[in-house]
């Protein structure tokens, strides 16, 4: 008997018991032995729920308990889960997590603890829900060099900007709807802001480049700023707009940021609506793969945390590596260096003066205008951060023009 303890009761922890109680039978057929929840850590009381029987209120009732080799780590934030992740480790249990923001910021230490003490640290479930793309990276395209990583890592504000797109709805009033549905927290900033996609940017990025990627050198831009009028103009033409967290490999080290891009229609993430996730990946060899599902729920992600479970079951007495080298922090370009095109939108007191102002800043440009009487839009050519900004802030104060009222980055 495999025994496992539960650090958590809400939405995430319920479900890895709910999954390890229902699906016992064929957990057991592909491990050779069957599982058991011993114990539960919450401090709440479950009084009308079969967990009360195996709930603890006190880590060291797990930690002492030597019928366990398994700890699921699902609380969240980073501490306590940091500290308790550790004492596991070094008492010879395997830790599994769907906990981001602590393998964002301590998974290669946690890792090599878990090589040190014969153990494994696995957190499929930390990127993407259920779907699979941590072991993908690790073992199935391990024969690639990996080109480039991007994706839609947030299904909170997938399903904001889905919902924008399809029914002109403002940001305000899709965040409420998504909060009334139970798709976003009462405080969603960790999702609209870009942070929680940038974690897990930053977790793929150092499986696939084999360096850990500090998430506070990735440039990271919410939706928040995103309106109905920025999403008519790239219907007009034909795009649609998606927060994408992405890095790709250049000759300097990595290049990275989380922010809304314009994506052309026949990009396969631009086709990704709704809570779904998905993650797009270039290979040298392999080419591009997508991998898609259901990025949040209290089943799609338990289902990757017992996954993992099974993983640490059936490797007992080593370590599943999953970082190759955690010795060497990535180096990650200023934002300032990287090329880039963009969508500007420009209020105007006068139109034809206002293109020619344009033109003399950008050179030649391609103008969008969608009937608005006193703006237009602009898609620049590709050049640096540092150029695109200046020439930003230089034609607020030309001839003809009112005022910048926004820039949307594009993909290419």
């Amino acid at each position: 008997m495999i025994g496992v303890a539960v650090l958590g009761y809400g939405t995430v922890g319920s479900g890895v018991y709910d999954v390890i109680n229902e699906n016992n039978n064929i957990l057991a057929k592909r491990i050779g032995k069957g599982i058991e929840v011993l114990h539960v850590l919450d401090l709440r009381e479950f009084p009308n729920d079969s967990v009360t029987n195996i709930l603890t209120h006190d880590f060291n009732d797990i930690l002492s308990d030597e019928k366990v080799s398994i700890v699921a780590e699902v609380m969240g934030g980073i501490e306590p889960a940091y500290t308790f992740s550790k004492q596991a480790i070094m008492a010879g249990k395997s830790v599994i997590t769907s906990n981001k923001s602590l393998v964002a910021e301590h998974g290669p230490e946690l890792m090599e603890l878990a090589k040190k003490y014969n153990v494994s640290y696995l957190f499929e479930a930390s990127v993407g829900g259920c779907i699979p793309i941590i072991r993908p990276l690790c073992v199935s395209l391990t024969a690639d060099d990996i080109l480039e990583i991007s994706g839609i890592l947030n299904g909170t504000t997938n399903y904001i900007l889905t919902k924008m797109t399809q029914e002109g709805l403002s940001f305000g009033e899709v965040l409420k709807s998504a909060q009334d549905l139970g798709y976003a927290e009462a405080d969603p900033t960790a999702d609209v802001e870009g942070h929680d996609a940038c974690r897990k940017i930053a977790i793929l990025s150092s499986l696939a480049y084999e360096n850990p990627v500090n998430f506070k050198d990735i440039y990271t831009e919410g939706i928040t700023k995103i309106t109905d009028l920025d999403i008519e103009y790239a219907k007009a033409i034909n795009s649609t707009i998606k927060l994408i967290a992405s890095s790709k490999k250049t000759a300097n080290g990595l290049a990275a940021k989380v922010c809304p891009l314009v994506l052309n229609n026949e990009h396969p993430l631009s086709t990704i609506n709704g809570v779904y996730n998905a993650v797009f990946v270039k290979g040298n060899m392999s080419g591009n793969t997508m991998y898609f599902g259901s990025g949040a729920g209290k089943l799609p992600t338990a289902s990757a945390v017992v996954a993992d479970i099974v993983d640490a079951a059936k490797n007992a007495g080593k370590t599943v590596e999953v970082y190759r080298n955690c010795s060497s922090v990535a180096k990650v370009e200023p934002l300032s260096s990287v090329e880039t095109r963009a969508l500007i939108r420009v209020a105007f007191y006068n139109k034809e003066e206002t293109k020619v102002s344009c033109k003399e800043v950008f050179g030649e440009i391609e103008f969008i205008e969608i009937g608005k009487e006193d703006e237009l839009a602009l898609i620049t050519s590709f050049e640096t951060e540092e150029v695109l900004m200046n020439k930003k802030a230089l034609i607020a104060t030309k001839n003809g023009i009112k005022e910048v009222r926004n820039l949307i980055r594009m993909e290419g």
